[in-house]
């Protein structure tokens, strides 16, 4: 379900979009080293987005380093991090697990099985030490699931779950702006949910899958109803964001709300309409 939130990097300048991969290879260095290569393939733009915003807004202090990798041996990339790099590497951990765990329970996956026990040891520190974090992810998740059992077809309600686990994703502190990260990440929450359900409509529809939209599917106006419901919650997740006194990187957080989020959607919409 992730994957979603990342930059439109045609509308990036160059020196922006070098900045934006420093802060993701700084993403990737902080995972390989706190967690090994199983951190690393759990990588995703959408934490790197997480720990732009929250750099901004409390302007920590980001270390830069030069490294090698193995998807760069032959050049040095720069990466940059900070304690909230490793506060989202944490998170990325903590999801990873979960849904692995959930893919052994639901479908007897083996793959969900090796992994959730592969991260078993490195999630149960975590638990300890984000013991609400956990337990609102997890919540979250069966009540997300509840949905799922019963075929839920309220979009609204069924986005929700998924919302709040974003939200509380999103607060790194408790503290003045600790509100409207909530609901920021909520909005963007399920933002990601319906846009992954319009993305799977047909592959869902064909694998007689669960999918919250199958019902608005039968409409013929249902590409015009989906974009409708997707500019509602990015437009209440896009005040929120404009509510934070973010200034460094604001261009390139601006990039991802207003424009990356959507690349998925127009791809689709191209592709339906035989561009």
């Amino acid at each position: 379900m992730f994957g979603y939130v990342a930059a439109h990097k045609p509308e990036l300048r160059m020196r922006e979009f070098y900045k934006y991969k420093a802060y993701y290879c700084g993403l990737c260095k902080m995972l390989r080293e706190r967690y090994g290569f199983l951190g690393q393939v759990t990588l995703t733009y959408d934490m790197t987005f997480l720990v732009i915003l929250l750099t901004s807004l409390y302007e920590s202090e980001t270390k830069q380093e030069e490294h090698r990798c193995i998807v760069h041996p032959a050049k040095k990339q720069k990466m940059l991090y900070n304690e909230i790099t490793e506060y989202a590497a944490d998170m990325n951990i903590v999801l990873t697990y979960y849904k692995l765990l959930d893919d052994w329970e639901d479908e007897k996956s083996k793959v969900g099985y090796l992994g959730h026990r592969a991260y078993r040891r490195a999630f149960r520190e975590l638990k300890n030490q984000y013991p609400e974090k956990c337990e609102v992810i997890r919540k979250s998740l069966e009540a997300l699931h509840e949905c799922e059992a019963r075929k839920e077809e309220n979009v609204d309600l069924v986005s929700r779950c998924f919302g709040e686990l974003m939200g509380e994703l999103f607060v790194f502190k408790k503290d003045v702006w600790e509100e409207t990260l909530r609901e920021l990440g909520f909005y963007l929450g399920k933002f990601i949910y319906l846009l992954d359900a319009y993305d799977d409509i047909e592959k869902d529809i064909e694998k007689n899958n669960y999918n919250a939209l199958i019902s608005l599917s039968k409409r013929e106006d249902f590409d015009e109803k989906c974009e409708e419901m997707l500019n509602f919650v990015l437009a209440e997740c896009s005040h929120r964001f404009e509510k934070l006194p973010c200034v460094e990187d604001v261009e390139i957080l601006r990039n991802i709300l207003y424009a990356g989020v959507w690349d998925k959607f127009n791809q689709k919409r191209k592709k339906k309409d035989g561009e």
